[in-house]
């Protein structure tokens, strides 16, 4: 019998309750994935999968243990809460764990308006196989481009459903469609290789497997005979796929669990330089077709754009509950998680 999310959710805090759980939020997530590979203009490897994982995060006191598992039967869901409770009351106590107050939750979201999941039916081994192929042949069609390591192309989709003891409850359904290409310049000791690959929420906003193709192989084919600049002070112009890591390096330096521990480079940067003037930070949860957006966090938390660096300065942290209760701040509504891992 196939439950839905929320009914799966539900049972798992009823669970809880009657464990002896003083809360407790629980997670479903129910996905579904379909790859391809193809190598020499042939299938190579053809994989799909599907399932659904719970968890459970239960608090007695200020002691908390979170567990899952990928079966939902009722007697799973039992055995679930019975040792998450045993082993919540053996842990060390967190002052600044526990759910959110019912006054910090979101409240309406217009899960729609994100557009977080693609209408259009999924597309079928085939489809995936013929637009791996012409990744391969658009690279392959590259003077100088010896072979393809691997073209492959895949979808996915999934139903993600969060319910807590605070009165939180909430769900919402994602689709990925992907598609890359590895090219292998060059011969012998001089070989190199480059990538390029692509990944949409909406199939139709997929760049075209020859684009992707054909950048792989022109990457690849700009890597040979590379030689060693002088020394210097330069300009620095970064590929956009570098220059995303760089801002994934300020990120990480400010998330609030870091900071809260004194871990962090930035800890004492606030109201700082932290980046050249001219340039701001701003994070949209709401932006439609992006993979980050959500209408919530993993703690039933209110999403909202916000500024993490104005003209250089720093102005924000990222918050979840705990790291804000730590710190004496607001949270962000920036907490993510998955059914086995507990909120970060």
């Amino acid at each position: 019998m196939t439950h839905s999310l929320d009914t799966l959710t539900k049972a798992l805090l009823r669970a809880a309750e009657k464990a002896g759980a003083d809360s407790a939020d629980a997670m479903a997530v129910r996905g579904s994935s379909v790859s391809v590979d193809v190598r020499g203009g042939a299938l190579e490897q053809a994989e799909r999968s599907e399932g659904v994982d719970i968890g459970l995060r239960v608090f007695i006191g200020k002691r908390s243990a979170n567990v899952s598992a990928s079966d939902t039967a009722d007697n799973t869901i039992e055995e679930m809460a019975i040792r998450a409770v045993a082993m919540a009351k053996e842990a060390p106590e967190d002052p600044y764990s526990g759910l959110a107050d019912p006054d910090q939750l979101a409240t309406q979201w217009d899960v729609a308006k994100l557009e977080l999941c693609d209408p259009a039916p999924e597309p079928t081994p085939e489809t995936l196989q013929d637009d791996a192929a012409r990744a391969e042949a658009a690279s392959l069609a590259i003077k100088g481009v010896t072979q393809v390591q691997s073209a492959s192309a895949g979808y996915g989709a999934q139903q993600v459903f969060l319910a807590a003891s605070n009165g939180f409850e909430g769900g919402y359904h994602r689709t990925d469609r992907g598609l890359s290409c590895v090219a292998i310049a060059g011969a012998g000791s001089g070989m190199e290789r480059d990538y390029d690959g692509d990944s949409r929420i909406f199939q139709a906003d997929l760049r075209s497997a020859e684009d992707i193709g054909t950048s792989a192989g022109t990457r690849a084919l700009a890597r040979l005979d590379a030689r060693k600049p002088p020394t210097g002070a330069f300009p620095v112009l970064f590929d956009e796929r570098i220059s995303s890591t760089l801002i994934g390096h300020l990120l990480a330096a400010i998330n609030g669990a870091a900071i809260g521990r004194g871990a962090s480079w930035l800890r004492d940067a606030m109201g700082q330089q932290v980046l050249p003037a001219g340039i701001s930070l701003v994070e949209d949860p709401h932006r439609p077709r992006t993979s980050g957006s959500r209408p919530f966090d993993a703690e039933g938390l209110p999403t909202s754009e916000r500024v993490i660096v104005d003209d250089g300065i720093l102005k924000s942290w990222t918050l979840d509950l705990a790291a804000a209760r730590k710190l004496g701040l607001r949270p962000t509504g920036n907490a993510s998680r998955g059914p086995g891992s507990n909120p970060s």
